[in-house]
């Protein structure tokens, strides 16, 4: 009993009262029950209160720091907006999508043509198919940010095939892509005579990008100037002999073969620039072990 009541007095604050009150709890002259009630009654307020006051302690202290985020979210915005640009209008997600939709949408009717030719994936290991998938990812990926986009055409890909469903599984929102998905060939699609097929063994150097041409990437580099051979169409290869020169390394390794998002990312900037030095300076990568010679490079589209 005497535990029970030092529990109840440790919430009075002032050290006087709290002995008086153990003084008239324990003293012996204390005998009426009531007396002892009536101690107890105030005890209880009083510990009552104190667990309020804590309550609205930590209420307040919880308000201070919603406030606190709120103050730091607020400043954040604002130094966001203050390092944008003055003059560069931001528009929303929504509206970038649309755009790009828009863009892609028209460049269906007007824009450059270019087919990846998936035929050859049948010869390829499951690792082969799957960094072929990322490359197409990324050779979309790339197509929609431009202003000028091509107008793709994925060619020979059956919806039973290994990479039709790596795609599907690999990408996000492939179904969706805006770009012609077909199991036909370019030649059912194209006549022959306005093919060009792009492969690092061709004699004749692509000069430039023509708009009523269709250029055509093989999806399997090492073989694609066979699959062009049996095709028979015209070829051309990037002119990396004509702005690049080897460059010395330890390893003695030099290679023009490149990944279809490589070929297409050089595609796209000559387009933009005009300039083959330039866009393969910007694209060709220097593990391949070639550096862009020095000199004039431009071109007129």
């Amino acid at each position: 009993e005497e535990g029970w009541l030092i529990y109840w007095t440790r919430d009075v604050e002032d050290e006087a009262t709290r002995e008086k009150l153990k003084e008239q709890l324990f003293s012996n002259s204390v005998s009426d029950i009531f007396t002892h009630v009536r101690i107890i009654a105030v005890l209880t307020v009083i510990c009552l209160f104190n667990e309020q006051r804590n309550v609205l302690r930590k209420q307040r202290h919880w308000e201070k720091q919603v406030a606190a985020k709120k103050s730091r979210r607020k400043e954040e915005k604002l130094r966001r907006k203050m390092n944008r640009t003055g003059t560069e209008h931001q528009f929303t997600k929504r509206v970038m999508k649309a755009i790009t939709k828009e863009r892609l949408a028209e460049a269906r009717s007007t824009g450059l043509k270019l087919c990846v030719d998936l035929s050859m994936t049948d010869c390829m290991s499951d690792k082969e198919i799957s960094r072929l998938a990322g490359q197409l990812r990324r050779l979309y990926g790339l197509n929609k940010k431009v202003t000028r986009p091509f107008h793709l055409f994925l060619t020979d890909l059956r919806e039973d095939s290994r990479l039709y469903r790596e795609c599907v599984r690999m990408n996000d929102g492939f179904l969706n892509y805006t770009m012609d998905i077909t199991d036909e060939s370019c030649l059912d699609l194209f006549p022959p005579e306005l093919v060009i097929y792009l492969t690092p063994d061709a004699e004749e150097a692509l000069e430039s990008v023509d708009a009523d041409k269709v250029y055509v990437l093989g999806g399997l580099v090492d073989e694609s100037i066979t699959q062009a051979g049996e095709l028979s169409v015209h070829t051309a290869r990037l002119p990396i002999d004509e702005y690049m020169v080897k460059k010395d390394n330890v390893k003695n390794f030099h290679s023009k073969i490149l990944a279809v998002n490589q070929v297409f990312d050089i595609l796209l900037t000559f387009c933009d620039t005009g300039s083959w030095k330039e866009a393969l300076q910007m694209w060709f990568s220097p593990g391949k072990g070639y550096v862009v010679a020095g000199g004039d490079s431009n071109s007129i589209i």
